[in-house]
């Protein structure tokens, strides 16, 4: 392929326009990987400049009715040990990393049935009472239209919620029959009609991806048009179905990470943990490739290991949100600068 070809095909997604499948295996294969980072790079800054936000993870469960393939966490995981913060203990994450300068908490956890919707509600109420000037995002998984609702009355600004493939057959290898693309997708346009600022995302490199499938996502992600995305490398679990499976790259992640920084000009892109755990500087590339979050972890240290969705994954050192300024002098390096506010979503 040559230089020209390459830069073309860059240059239409920068514009709007629609790629080929094709092309798409172009961009993801093509040698010309460095002009494709210093576009992504280039739109990044115009859009936010050199600012870098910061979220602070609180994973606040590690029980799930669901038994997805590739999750740790899944509900036939007998050898995982399992755990529930309490609100003292989850207002408790709040209180430090308030102090450590965080302005958006984001509370994950399996979709656990023992936080039922008024257990929720009235914990969101008492963060926002407390930290009126944060952020909370949801990542809990999928709810009903009125679960959604109650959330967002109670102060919820963001929920994430992976769709983890567009494509049918894709999704039917990732999850048992119970659980369907059609009811993600559902879920992921009622919070949206809602109101929250809504992220989706899928793994790359997850068992039976395909750049057809690739495709079928940023198409996806096309039209539903989210304000964030959350990518990041499959890493496989040796307790679940996945475990021998092989993991995802650094490089096409990054790459993707560029695409759809150009596709989606405005959105909240981090460098995921999962990057950081496969590379010790996986996180720098995500942010020279057009990253502009990053997500340290204020869960309490006693149960940061429990909280496993892969192997291996970071849980000390930067990752750990007492090492806030270590944190801040590698993305300092970059030309790049923590800020500690909400970081919300810039467009309309």
């Amino acid at each position: 392929m040559t230089g020209d070809g390459f830069i073309s095909i860059v240059e239409a997604i920068e514009t709007k326009q629609n790629i080929t499948r094709e092309q798409l295996e172009l961009l993801l294969t093509g040698q010309e990987n460095d002009y494709l980072m210093e576009r992504a790079t280039a739109v990044r800054q115009r859009v936010y400049g050199k600012d870098v936000y910061i979220r602070g993870l609180i994973e606040f469960t590690n029980y799930c009715r669901n038994n997805c393939y590739y999750c740790g966490i899944r509900r036939d995981n007998k050898k995982i040990h399992r755990y529930r913060l309490d609100k003292a203990g989850i207002m408790a994450c709040c209180g430090e990393g308030y102090r450590l300068g965080f302005r958006t908490f984001v509370l994950q956890g399996g979709e656990d049935g023992f936080y039922t919707d008024d257990i929720i509600c009235d914990l969101l109420e008492s963060i926002k009472s407390q930290y009126s000037d944060c952020a909370v995002t949801l990542s809990i998984g999928e709810k009903s239209r009125a679960s959604y609702e109650h959330y967002y009355r109670a102060g919820a600004d963001r929920y994430l919620l992976r769709h983890e493939t567009a494509n049918e057959a894709h999704y039917g290898k990732l999850h048992p029959a119970e659980l369907s693309l059609s009811h993600r997708k559902e879920c992921l346009y009622n919070l949206k009609e809602i109101g929250f600022q809504v992220g989706a995302g899928f793994m790359v490199g997850s068992p039976g991806q395909t750049v057809d499938t690739l495709y079928e996502d940023l198409q996806f992600l096309r039209e539903l048009n989210p304000h964030m995305v959350g990518i990041g490398p499959f890493i496989p679990q040796q307790d679940t179905p996945f475990g021998d499976k092989t993991a995802g790259t650094v490089e096409m992640t990054v790459r993707l990470l560029a695409i759809i920084r150009l596709l989606l000009p405005q959105v909240l892109l981090p460098a995921t943990t999962a990057l950081g755990t496969i590379d010790p500087v996986g996180r720098e590339k995500g942010l020279m490739a057009g990253a502009n979050v990053v997500m340290p972890n204020l869960s309490p240290k006693g149960v940061r290991d429990k909280y496993a969705l892969y192997d291996k994954k970071i849980c000390t050192g930067e990752e750990a949100a007492e090492c806030i300024v270590c944190l801040k002098n590698r993305v300092d390096k970059l030309g790049y600068s923590i800020v500690c506010d909400r970081g919300d979503y810039i467009g309309g």
